[in-house]
């Protein structure tokens, strides 16, 4: 959805700082200057980094909410039991809610898998979104792995709009034009 975002927001004349992971996705804007990162740590310093000069954010990525405490650089070989420690990865949607200032707006997902609105509703509140984009593992043909997706947009006042299964470009285009009610 990051790259739909980006590729409609720029269409639509916004200069676009797009951070991304590793991903196979391309842009073709002109207006999309795209930042290239490996590990959640490096999304986070350049988030906080590039945020100040923003307009808002959109935060779609998916990241991990944790990382190994050790990094190998060779092959772990085969033991008969491994225990991997893992400890937190930044939390960037919160850093940037602290962050936000009152000309700024910030969008954030939740992929849900259960109690859906209400989990979605409490990360929108605890992160200082102005709207949150939900979508669920529940829905065929929508979210990773696909061109579709199947989202409802649940606002700060409690309104919840839900949209049928469509293109991830016809998505970006709802997400965008709540974008410009927002800026009114």
């Amino acid at each position: 959805m990051g790259f739909a975002l980006a590729e409609e927001l720029a269409q639509r004349g916004a200069h676009i700082t797009l951070i991304a992971g590793p991903v196979q996705l391309t842009t073709s804007h002109p207006n999309i200057t795209r930042i290239d990162v490996t590990s959640a740590q490096e999304m986070c310093d350049a988030c906080l980094k590039h945020f100040p000069q923003m307009d808002g954010a959109i935060l779609s990525a998916a990241v991990a909410d944790f990382t190994p405490v050790t990094k190998y650089d060779k092959k772990i070989k085969e033991k008969q039991s491994l225990t991997i420690e893992l400890k937190p990865n930044p939390d960037i949607a919160q850093e940037l809610g602290k962050r936000k200032k009152s000309n700024q707006f910030l969008v954030g997902f939740a992929l849900e898998t259960n109690d859906e609105f209400t989990n979605a509703q409490g990360k929108l509140e605890k992160k200082n979104f102005d709207f949150i984009v939900l979508n669920s593992l529940a829905d065929k043909g929508a979210g990773f792995g696909f061109d579709t997706n199947k989202v409802s947009i649940i606002e700060r006042n409690g309104t919840i709009t839900n949209y049928e299964l469509k293109s991830k470009k016809a998505v970006a285009q709802d997400i965008a034009n709540h974008i410009e009610q927002l800026k009114k």
